[in-house]
Formats: C-alpha cells, sequence, structure tokens
C-alpha cells in the first residue's frame, strides 16, 4: 500500500507558512501510524509554526521512540509514563527504566492516569501505578500529563492526598465535570483542549472548557488520535496500513481556531495566553529544548 499522504479534493488549500507560535500539550509522535509520514510531518510542523510539543510516551516499549525523536528535534519535549491501558504489559523493573528515561534528558511524567472505561480494567493497578509515578514527578518536579476516563471522583481523590509536582500538571483532553474545575485549578491543574471536542456530540465537554480560567487552558492535537471534524481539518491523513483516518498534528492551528471560537477570542489572544501557560508548566523542559 503506498505511503504517501493522502488527500481529499474538498480539502482547503495548504496554509502558507505561519507567523504565530503555537504549542502542542500533547501528542504521540512516536506512533507507528505517523511513522511512514514523519518527513512530511515534520515540514508541516515547521509551516505552521509549532514551535514545542509534549511527546507521551505510553509504555516501556515506546519510551526508546520518544527518547530518539526528542534527541532528533528542539520542538520535542521528551514524556516519559504509564498509560493505565498498558500498565498489565509493566516489568518488574518499569520504576527504574522510568528513571533512566527521566534522567536521559530533561522530560516531563506522562501520559499517566486511570481509566474505566476501557475493557478489561484493573482499577487497583492502575492506581498503584499511578500514585508511584506521581511521586516520581512530584520528587524530581516535573510537569505531569494525567489521562482520566470514568474516574475523576477518584482521581480527585489521589489528587488531594498528593505529593504533586510543584510546577503542576496538565489533564490532558479534559471530559470531567465542571463543577471540579476550581478545586483541580487549585491543585495546580492545566486543562488541555482536543479538537475532537468539536465535534457536535461533545457539547458537555465543550460547556466545561468555556469554564475553564484562561490562565489554566492548553490546547492539544492528541495526534494521531482525537481527529477535529472533516470541515475543520486542514491535513487530511490516513493510516497507511488500516486506511482509516487519524490526526496530523499539523492540525494544531486548527484547534487554536476553534478553541479561540469556543472562548470568544481573537486567535492572537488566545496563541499569547497559551504560550505564556505552557511556559509556566513546561518551561524549564522547554527552555532546554529551544534556545
Amino acid at each position: 500500500m503506498s505511503t504517501h499522504l493522502q488527500s481529499r479534493p474538498e480539502a482547503p488549500p495548504q496554509p502558507e507558512k505561519s507567523c504565530l507560535r503555537l504549542y502542542d500539550a500533547h501528542n504521540h509522535l512516536q506512533d507507528e501510524r505517523l511513522t511512514p509520514f514523519l518527513p512530511e510531518i515534520l515540514a508541516a510542523l515547521a509551516r505552521e509554526g509549532v514551535t514545542q510539543m509534549v511527546v507521551n510516551g505510553s509504555c516501556e516499549a515506546d519510551w526508546p521512540r520518544v527518547l530518539e525523536l526528542a534527541r532528533a528535534s528542539p520542538a520535542v519535549l521528551p514524556s516519559f509514563g504509564y498509560h493505565p491501558w498498558y500498565v498489565g504489559e509493566r516489568s518488574p523493573a518499569w520504576r527504574e527504566r522510568l528513571g533512566e528515561f527521566l534522567d536521559a534528558m530533561p522530560a516531563a511524567v506522562g501520559e499517566i492516569g486511570l481509566d474505566r472505561w476501557i475493557q478489561p480494567h484493573d482499577i487497583v493497578a492502575q492506581e498503584e501505578v499511578f500514585v508511584a509515578q506521581l511521586r516520581i514527578a512530584a520528587e524530581r518536579d516535573l510537569p505531569v500529563s494525567i489521562h482520566c476516563l470514568q474516574a475523576w471522583g477518584r482521581l480527585l481523590e489521589l489528587l488531594r492526598a498528593g505529593p504533586r509536582p510543584r510546577c503542576g500538571f496538565v489533564l490532558h483532553s479534559f471530559g470531567g465535570p465542571k463543577e471540579m474545575i476550581p478545586e483541580l485549578a487549585r491543585l495546580g491543574a492545566y486543562f488541555s483542549l482536543p479538537g475532537y471536542f468539536a465535534h457536535e456530540r461533545k457539547e458537555r465537554q465543550r460547556e466545561a472548557l468555556r469554564a475553564v480560567p484562561l490562565e489554566r487552558l492548553l490546547i492539544e492535537t492528541d495526534a494521531p488520535d482525537q481527529c477535529l471534524p472533516p470541515s475543520r481539518t486542514v491535513y487530511p491523513l490516513t493510516d497507511a496500513a488500516t486506511g482509516k483516518v487519524i490526526n496530523h498534528p499539523a492540525n494544531l492551528r486548527a484547534v487554536y481556531l476553534f478553541a479561540a471560537e469556543l472562548r470568544g477570542l481573537p486567535i492572537e489572544e488566545l496563541v499569547v495566553q497559551v504560550e505564556q501557560n505552557f511556559q509556566a508548566v513546561f518551561g524549564a523542559l522547554g527552555r532546554h529544548r529551544v534556545g
């Protein structure tokens, strides 16, 4: 099967180089679905003004690829962690392995979290691994990217119990109740908005993100997952192996445009605010990566 980028007749023309400085708080550039397209993706990211992106590992198997990408590109801020879907695959030495990757270069911890949606799930194991990783992040004062599905009450309990990193933590693709936002923010949370929430059925999530304090808002693609609606997608992409639609990381500007629309802000004002927020939580890592 051909591995060239797929195009659609109805797709908007490719934009000129952007003068905006954009920050992706959460993606998975290491995902093998993106690998065949990586040169084109990196060129598009540069054209779009993507200044930095947090690339999240999910398990021991993909941490080396995240590290490789970070060493190759100063725009990549690496993040290493065990996603709740994969905690059953962890080795007996997983904590030591995680420490080795965190020692390799400045990095965040993630993607970690709790997930009662996935079936089957072992919530006891998830909590054990989550708490251990949260403690590692707190000890090193590293930002954390947290995944949560159908476990918001328990997540809040564990965050209250701490410890938590002083630099803060990111609630990736925040889909929790808006009533929790004030306390989560008090505990150090930043709330990351994906383009996927532009789909009509995601009104509850949009309502919650409207309530997030602007100084706590981040933007993400979660590429190659969580695609924007087709009408908002600037860089259409399909998986070379399956032909399924996947999310191109360079769709980040389209997510910013959606977020600006959602919050009733000019895109330029949102860009400035999100840069400040991103630097507040990831700045210590980013200053090492980009001068």
